[in-house]
């Protein structure tokens, strides 16, 4: 049930959104003034789409990793998407071929985590941790691989993309129905989430089809990891700081906490690219710079919490 606080603070996060959409409109530098918001829009929608995509998937993969650290860029799974929409990009291939690819990458990934990361049925966060960390440089040496083998003229535009940058991005309207679709699909199964968190013996009791419902959470994750790299690259961290932020204001229920994220997620992307672009008025500061900042210290408080707890 939704009290009087949780009401406040969606009315809050919604304020939030339109505040970011306004800021980013408002204050951030154009090449042609004469184009104004029509510049910008795009970008703006952008941001906000995948800053809501990965912390929706941050979502569903601390639930399905059972793991509060688990989030796509640490996991590798962006490594992954990224890798294969590389490969796409350098061939020449169009934006839906590159999307595909980049799903491709991520169902790899996570299908790689759960096959080392699960024997016997049982998760360790430190052989996930590792894992993840193997899976990411992994896929960063076959990404500087293929830039080597790359043709030089593209060379610079990929590399800020490569950073998490929204300057460039593919035109983004498309992922607004798809976000729509992913947002109802991931809360739609949100009680079953909430049974699925206490261990897939209990959820089962309770009438979950666990394997159906891992296997879609499985899906749903990987693709909003995949739109989330089509449109700018791998930005990492959103899908930690976020999902972590909104389980302490809103609490543990999915239905609550998988609405907030993605508005969150959203709107905390737009306004650090706002930021990235006021610090560097005379150049690009790709917001993935920005995110890793802010994340890093914040992954590594946790995992020392984390650590501590044991």
């Amino acid at each position: 049930m939704m009290t009087r606080a949780h009401g406040l603070l969606f009315a809050g996060l919604l304020c939030l959104t339109l505040l970011a959409f306004m800021l980013a409109l408002l204050l951030a530098p154009v090449m042609d003034a004469s184009l104004g918001w029509q510049q910008q829009l795009p970008r703006v929608v952008a941001g906000f789409s995948v800053g809501g995509m990965l912390a929706l998937a941050g979502v569903l993969l601390q639930v399905l990793l059972r793991n509060p650290l688990a989030e796509p860029y640490v996991l590798g799974i962006s490594g992954g998407a990224t890798a294969a929409a590389l490969a796409a990009l350098m061939l020449g291939l169009g934006s839906v071929w590159v999307a595909s690819s980049a799903f491709a990458g991520s169902l790899l990934s996570v299908a790689v985590l759960f096959l080392l990361v699960s024997p016997a049925g049982r998760r360790s966060s430190d052989r996930l941790l590792l894992t993840g960390v193997v899976l990411a440089a992994g896929w960063g040496a076959l990404i500087s691989f293929m830039l080597v083998l790359g043709p030089e003229p593209s060379l610079g535009q990929l590399l800020f993309w490569l950073m998490g940058d929204l300057a460039h991005p593919v035109p983004p309207w498309w992922s607004l129905p798809l976000l729509g679709l992913s947002l109802g699909a991931a809360w739609v199964m949100a009680n079953s989430l909430d049974l699925l968190v206490h261990g897939d013996e209990q959820a089962a009791v309770l009438g979950v089809e666990v394997r159906r419902l891992r296997l879609l959470c499985y899906l749903v994750a990987s693709l909003l990891t995949a739109l989330a790299v089509t449109l700018a690259g791998p930005i990492g961290f959103i899908g930690l700081l976020v999902p972590q932020l909104m389980r302490y204001l809103v609490g543990a229920r999915h239905a609550l906490l998988i609405p907030a994220s993605l508005l969150a997620g959203g709107s905390l992307l737009v306004l650090l690219d706002l930021f990235s672009r006021l610090l560097v008025t005379d150049g690009w500061l790709p917001v993935g710079v920005v995110t890793a900042v802010l994340g890093v210290p914040v992954f590594l408080f946790m995992l020392r919490q984390q650590g501590g707890a044991r």
